[in-house]
């Protein structure tokens, strides 16, 4: 039977274990290799079925137990008041057996169905903004930022034959101070992406580049300091991330817009 080296490091990969390069390479070698393809897939389903089992509703005898200590810690009904002769008490008709019942009833049943959804409801993974984020402060560590330095797209844009499903654009923005200065692989949202890198001043901006669907305005978000553009367009996601000014990378993601 036909065998891979390699598809040990599917489960690792599908885990997040694998450093951006290796992730990235593995992509490569899955692309062409149908051992790991299978597994992957296999993988992936077997990871669909326990995360659909994972929301199926609570069993009824937990809802009840749940039921019934809420029950127990019901409000009690307060102490009678003096009335005044001929005066109906105010607190009577708003504090009455029935709308006691009713309210412990509607409050526990909103209890019972936040705590079910908490039982029931798995840790969500990262957001893809957290990811974009923490990809940007991982490029800025000694040596990984740039796998192809140069400020000619002629250049970058050629570097990722071959090394990516899909074939990113490359702009050329030193006209509006946002030179070009190189590209890397980096590993967003379970795929490969394109990462180019610009500079304003000092400071880096990474734009990640991978397919999508649809056109979307920009739209902004702040993490961990970090200021993030987002949009798509032209069948493809752009993800622009940096510590310049957020008017500064709006401008970076006009110019990158309207220019050919």
């Amino acid at each position: 039977m036909p065998d891979c080296d390699k598809v040990l490091l599917v489960q690792a990969e599908l885990d997040g274990e694998l450093g951006t390069a290796e992730a990235a390479s593995l992509a490569a070698h899955r692309a062409d290799c149908p051992i790991c393809r299978t597994a992957a897939a296999e993988l992936m389903q077997a990871r669909a079925l326990i995360r659909d089992d994972l929301y199926q509703p609570a069993a009824d005898e937990a809802r009840q137990r749940v039921m019934a200590a809420l029950g127990a810690a019901r409000p009690t009904q307060p102490a009678a008041l003096p009335a005044t002769p001929g005066v109906l008490p105010w607190w009577r008709g708003w504090w009455s057996p029935w709308w006691s019942n009713g309210m412990s009833f509607g409050l526990g049943a909103a209890c019972a169905a936040v705590l079910a959804f908490l039982l029931v409801t798995p840790a969500m993974p990262p957001g893809l903004t957290e990811q974009v984020v923490a990809g940007h402060v991982r490029a800025l560590q000694p040596g990984h930022l740039q796998d192809v330095a140069s400020e000619d797209r002629h250049t970058v844009k050629p570097w990722f034959d071959g090394k990516l499903d899909f074939a990113p654009p490359v702009k050329d923005l030193a006209a509006v101070r946002f030179p070009l200065t190189g590209g890397r692989l980096d590993y967003l949202d379970g795929r490969p992406v394109a990462a180019l890198v610009y500079q304003r001043d000092k400071h880096v901006i990474n734009l990640f580049v991978w397919p999508g669907i649809g056109d979307t305005p920009p739209q902004t978000a702040e993490r961990q300091g970090y200021n993030v553009v987002r949009w798509s367009e032209g069948g493809m996601n752009f993800w622009a991330v940096s510590d310049v000014e957020m008017a500064q990378l709006k401008q970076f993601a006009a110019a990158w817009r309207r220019t050919p």
